[in-house]
Protein backbone atom coordinates (compact mmCIF):
# COMPACT_ATOMS: atom_id res chain seq x y z
CA UNK A 1 0.00 0.00 0.00
CA UNK A 2 1.24 3.52 -0.92
CA UNK A 3 1.39 5.68 2.09
CA UNK A 4 -0.62 9.19 1.83
CA UNK A 5 2.68 10.57 3.15
CA UNK A 6 4.68 9.19 0.72
CA UNK A 7 2.70 11.11 -1.92
CA UNK A 8 2.23 14.22 -0.09
CA UNK A 9 4.16 16.85 1.45
CA UNK A 10 3.13 19.34 4.12
CA UNK A 11 4.04 22.36 2.10
CA UNK A 12 1.36 20.29 -1.04
CA UNK A 13 -1.41 20.74 1.26
CA UNK A 14 -4.15 23.82 1.38
CA UNK A 15 -6.56 24.65 3.68
CA UNK A 16 -9.54 26.72 3.55
CA UNK A 17 -9.23 27.90 0.15
CA UNK A 18 -12.04 29.62 -2.00
CA UNK A 19 -12.60 28.28 -5.44
CA UNK A 20 -15.12 28.84 -8.53
CA UNK A 21 -14.86 26.35 -10.34
CA UNK A 22 -13.59 22.71 -11.23
CA UNK A 23 -11.21 24.53 -13.90
CA UNK A 24 -9.89 26.71 -11.31
CA UNK A 25 -9.00 24.42 -8.94
CA UNK A 26 -6.76 22.88 -11.65
CA UNK A 27 -5.45 25.80 -12.23
CA UNK A 28 -4.75 25.93 -7.89
CA UNK A 29 -3.45 22.49 -8.25
CA UNK A 30 -0.96 23.37 -10.82
CA UNK A 31 0.32 26.46 -9.26
CA UNK A 32 0.83 24.72 -6.04
CA UNK A 33 3.43 22.11 -7.82
CA UNK A 34 4.65 23.36 -10.39
CA UNK A 35 7.66 24.72 -9.05
CA UNK A 36 8.54 20.87 -7.96
CA UNK A 37 8.60 19.32 -11.68
CA UNK A 38 11.68 20.12 -13.75
CA UNK A 39 9.92 20.82 -16.66
CA UNK A 40 9.26 24.05 -19.43
CA UNK A 41 6.12 24.83 -18.94
CA UNK A 42 5.03 22.82 -16.22
CA UNK A 43 1.81 24.88 -15.17
CA UNK A 44 0.54 24.47 -18.47
CA UNK A 45 1.52 20.91 -19.23
CA UNK A 46 -0.15 19.53 -15.65
CA UNK A 47 -3.52 21.40 -16.27
CA UNK A 48 -3.24 20.02 -19.55
CA UNK A 49 -2.95 16.59 -17.81
CA UNK A 50 -5.59 16.95 -15.36
CA UNK A 51 -8.00 18.29 -17.96
CA UNK A 52 -7.34 15.47 -20.08
CA UNK A 53 -7.89 12.81 -17.82
CA UNK A 54 -10.56 14.25 -16.47
CA UNK A 55 -12.64 14.27 -19.97
CA UNK A 56 -12.27 10.51 -20.02
CA UNK A 57 -14.17 10.22 -16.80
CA UNK A 58 -14.96 12.62 -13.69
CA UNK A 59 -12.98 12.02 -10.35
CA UNK A 60 -15.66 12.51 -7.86
CA UNK A 61 -15.31 9.82 -5.86
CA UNK A 62 -19.07 10.71 -4.43
CA UNK A 63 -19.98 12.18 -0.47
CA UNK A 64 -17.88 15.87 -1.60
CA UNK A 65 -14.69 13.87 -2.52
CA UNK A 66 -12.46 13.94 -5.30
CA UNK A 67 -9.03 12.14 -6.42
CA UNK A 68 -8.09 14.20 -10.15
CA UNK A 69 -5.27 11.97 -11.13
CA UNK A 70 -3.26 12.66 -14.60
CA UNK A 71 0.17 11.11 -16.09
CA UNK A 72 3.07 13.50 -16.62
CA UNK A 73 5.85 13.37 -19.05
CA UNK A 74 8.46 12.98 -16.49
CA UNK A 75 9.90 13.08 -12.94
CA UNK A 76 11.23 11.50 -9.62
CA UNK A 77 8.31 10.63 -7.85
CA UNK A 78 4.77 11.26 -8.13
CA UNK A 79 3.28 14.49 -6.64
CA UNK A 80 -0.01 15.05 -4.63
CA UNK A 81 -1.59 17.81 -3.37
CA UNK A 82 -4.65 17.99 -0.69
CA UNK A 83 -6.97 20.91 -1.21
CA UNK A 84 -9.49 21.69 1.92
CA UNK A 85 -11.77 24.49 -0.05
CA UNK A 86 -14.25 26.95 2.59
CA UNK A 87 -17.09 26.16 0.45
CA UNK A 88 -17.59 23.04 -1.86
CA UNK A 89 -17.62 23.89 -5.68
CA UNK A 90 -19.83 22.39 -8.52
CA UNK A 91 -17.72 19.25 -9.26
CA UNK A 92 -20.16 17.37 -11.30
CA UNK A 93 -19.98 13.96 -9.47
CA UNK A 94 -22.26 11.34 -10.00
CA UNK A 95 -24.04 11.70 -6.85
CA UNK A 96 -24.33 15.51 -7.84
CA UNK A 97 -22.74 16.85 -4.56
CA UNK A 98 -20.49 19.50 -4.28
CA UNK A 99 -17.06 18.21 -3.46
CA UNK A 100 -14.65 20.26 -0.93
CA UNK A 101 -12.22 17.68 -0.19
CA UNK A 102 -9.61 17.48 -3.11
CA UNK A 103 -6.40 14.46 -3.21
CA UNK A 104 -4.76 15.52 -6.74
CA UNK A 105 -2.09 12.88 -7.95
CA UNK A 106 0.06 13.45 -10.73
CA UNK A 107 2.43 10.74 -11.32
CA UNK A 108 5.26 10.50 -14.27
CA UNK A 109 5.59 8.19 -16.95
CA UNK A 110 8.24 6.17 -15.85
CA UNK A 111 6.32 5.58 -12.57
CA UNK A 112 2.35 4.85 -13.86
CA UNK A 113 3.20 1.29 -13.26
CA UNK A 114 3.52 1.56 -9.74
CA UNK A 115 1.21 3.72 -8.72
CA UNK A 116 -1.66 3.36 -11.34
CA UNK A 117 -2.21 0.32 -9.46
CA UNK A 118 -2.66 1.38 -5.87
CA UNK A 119 -4.64 4.46 -7.17
CA UNK A 120 -8.03 2.47 -6.39
CA UNK A 121 -7.03 1.67 -3.02
CA UNK A 122 -6.04 5.47 -2.19
CA UNK A 123 -9.29 6.12 -3.40
CA UNK A 124 -11.14 3.43 -0.87
CA UNK A 125 -9.18 4.90 1.56
CA UNK A 126 -9.27 8.78 0.76
CA UNK A 127 -12.95 7.78 0.89
CA UNK A 128 -13.04 6.79 4.45
CA UNK A 129 -16.01 8.75 6.13
CA UNK A 130 -14.62 8.86 9.13
CA UNK A 131 -11.08 10.33 7.78
CA UNK A 132 -13.26 12.96 5.73
CA UNK A 133 -14.95 13.92 8.70
CA UNK A 134 -11.76 14.25 10.56
CA UNK A 135 -10.36 16.77 7.40
CA UNK A 136 -13.06 18.62 7.23
CA UNK A 137 -12.99 19.24 11.12
CA UNK A 138 -9.06 20.17 10.76
CA UNK A 139 -8.06 23.45 12.32
CA UNK A 140 -5.18 24.35 10.12
CA UNK A 141 -2.65 22.44 7.82
CA UNK A 142 -0.31 21.03 10.77
CA UNK A 143 -3.53 19.03 11.82
CA UNK A 144 -4.74 17.91 8.15
CA UNK A 145 -0.81 16.25 8.26
CA UNK A 146 -1.28 14.72 11.34
CA UNK A 147 -4.38 13.37 10.18
CA UNK A 148 -2.69 11.58 7.00
CA UNK A 149 0.36 10.52 9.41
CA UNK A 150 -1.81 8.59 11.73
CA UNK A 151 -3.71 6.91 8.42
CA UNK A 152 -0.92 5.40 7.50
CA UNK A 153 0.74 4.35 10.85
CA UNK A 154 -2.39 2.35 11.43
CA UNK A 155 -2.86 1.01 8.29
CA UNK A 156 0.93 0.00 8.40
CA UNK A 157 -0.20 -1.53 12.00
CA UNK A 158 -3.41 -3.14 10.27
CA UNK A 159 -0.53 -4.84 7.44
CA UNK A 160 1.41 -6.08 9.66
CA UNK A 161 -1.42 -7.25 11.59
CA UNK A 162 -2.45 -8.96 8.93
CA UNK A 163 0.49 -10.61 7.53
CA UNK A 164 1.57 -12.40 11.04
CA UNK A 165 -1.89 -13.96 11.23
CA UNK A 166 -1.47 -15.19 7.74
CA UNK A 167 2.14 -16.52 8.67
CA UNK A 168 0.16 -18.28 11.86
CA UNK A 169 -2.07 -19.67 9.58
CA UNK A 170 0.54 -20.92 7.07
CA UNK A 171 2.56 -22.79 9.73
CA UNK A 172 -0.32 -24.35 11.87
Amino acid sequence: MIKFTELLKPENIRQGLICSSKKRLFEIITQVIADQIQLENAEQLCFECLLSREKMGNSGLGNGIAMPKARIPEGNQPLAVFIHLDSPVDYESADHRDVDLILAILVPEQLCERYISALPEIAEKFSDKTLCKQLRNAQNVDEIWQIFENVDQLNTQENVTQASAETTKETE
